[in-house]
């Protein structure tokens, strides 16, 4: 912790305010200060640590990136990426451009609705097999699931083709390791080529406007590349193989 003196043109808050206004627990701030993620307080009057608008804007975004399943480890190195001395609006944008490419939400549904919308009963056979394939995660609570409907009528087709679910776990573990190399590089492209701009612009209002209309639109071009891509490498890859057994 260091010590500073409070300014008076800069709204500061006590933990339980920081926490209040972020959505959290004080138990989850202090968390984060431990680990790291979050800065040290500046120390005021009677010893009573003091939070700004840096911190609650970077709390923020820790919040945003594990909404979108980043663990703490890769939250670590996501903020250690990051320039130092960022403001309250830099970390802002961050947030925004971050959360303009988050995949929808999950849902959380009961045993029961997904069975009506799936069509089916379901055995504890395909549970896991739609589990493995990413369609939908188990919870605590028994027959009550997370959700993620995009993939949901994929995944109910696939139950019936006779694929070990060995071979499903092995499949996506090869595909999420490729699909996370090329969103690494991708992010890198984009932090050189328009977040560097950005930043060398003074955060110029039209600059702003503009990048997150570019990350935006970037989202279902890249995606749609990506998917063209596979298919014709997939299609590629698959009559070489059925050509040279």
């Amino acid at each position: 912790m260091h010590v500073g003196t409070d300014q008076e043109d800069v709204p500061r808050h006590t933990v339980d305010e920081l926490a209040a206004r972020a959505g959290v627990t004080v138990r989850t701030v202090r968390f984060y200060g431990t680990r790291g993620l979050l800065p040290p307080p500046v120390i005021g009057a009677r010893r009573v640590g003091h939070y700004g608008p840096e911190h609650l804007a970077r709390l923020a975004l820790i919040e945003e990136l594990r909404r979108q399943g980043m663990t703490l480890a890769a939250i670590e190195r996501y903020l250690e990426q990051l320039p130092p001395d960022l403001s309250a609006r830099d970390l802002a944008v961050h947030r925004a451009l971050v959360a303009s490419w988050a995949p929808e939400s999950a849902e959380s549904i009961t045993r029961r609705e997904l069975e009506r919308r799936t069509g089916r009963a379901l055995t504890e056979r395909d549970v896991d097999r739609l589990a493995a394939m990413g369609v939908l995660d188990r919870t605590p609570e028994a027959d009550t699931f997370r959700l993620d409907g995009s993939l949901l009528r994929l995944g109910v087709e696939l139950l019936d083709v006779p694929i070990e679910h060995e071979t499903i776990l092995a499949s996506r573990t090869v595909l999420l390791a490729h699909a996370r190399a090329a969103a690494q590089e991708l992010a890198r492209l984009f932090q050189d080529q328009v977040w560097g701009p950005y930043r060398e612009s003074g955060a110029d209002p039209d600059h702003l406007t503009a990048m997150k209309s570019l990350s935006a639109h970037m989202q279902p071009m890249v995606v749609q590349a990506l998917v063209t891509a596979f298919q014709r490498s997939l299609s590629e890859e698959l009559r070489t193989a059925f050509r040279n057994p």
